[in-house]
């Protein structure tokens, strides 16, 4: 009867860890395949997320020069006419993140910063200059360096950024999704992110 009631035991007892190494195999599965699920997710959403505008830019280019002192000055101009294409874009691809598969949280730890690409035309009208001061390539890139300077100012004033921002959040809501569906957690900056609110402020 003992070696009965022992049998049993042993049967019972073989059962059990059987059943909870195949419980544990199962769940490491599990997270194995919501990781894999996740990072999948992130490599779909890694790609360029590109906000385009176009700006117009009048530039008046003046140049003055003096020879042999104040007697006698040479003077230059030019009207230029400015059409630029703007993109403003971020590589996800060059996020960082990290994946613990035991807390079964996503922590991205850097976006990078937008990539914003001037594409300007430039029309030169009324160019004149004295004999002794004539155009050369100095005063091309400088008109180009004042352009582009003078267009940052309006790409900073207008709506792009914030509209790239915007295409930027849509992309990681994809990922705040996907890992509150799974029952993971999306951290950034240390904080867990609860919904796309939330997002938008950690960017600004």
């Amino acid at each position: 009867m003992k070696r009965i009631l022992i049998g049993a035991v042993i049967a019972l007892a073989s059962v059990l860890i059987y059943r909870s190494c195949a419980d544990d195999r199962e769940q490491k599965t599990i997270l194995e395949e919501s990781s894999m699920l996740i990072q999948q997710e992130l490599k779909n959403v890694s790609k360029l997320v590109v906000t385009e505008g176009h700006f117009a830019e009048v530039y008046n280019y003046k140049d003055s020069k003096d020879l042999f002192g104040p007697l006698i000055t040479a003077h230059k101009k030019a009207l230029v006419v400015v059409n630029a294409d703007v993109t403003i874009a971020y590589d996800l691809s060059r996020i960082n993140y990290d994946v613990d598969e035991e807390n079964k949280m996503l922590t991205i730890t850097q976006i990078p910063e937008p990539e914003i690409k001037i594409s300007p035309d430039f029309e030169y009208y009324d160019v004149t200059a004295d004999y002794l001061n004539q155009f050369n390539a100095n005063d091309y890139n400088a008109i180009k360096r004042n352009v582009n300077a003078s267009l940052m100012k309006k790409i900073e004033a207008s709506s792009l950024r914030s509209n790239a921002e915007n295409r930027l959040v849509s992309e990681l809501s994809r990922i705040l999704v996907l890992t509150n569906t799974m029952g993971w957690t999306l951290v950034y900056n240390n904080t867990p992110v609860e919904n796309s609110e939330q997002l938008k402020t950690f960017l600004d």
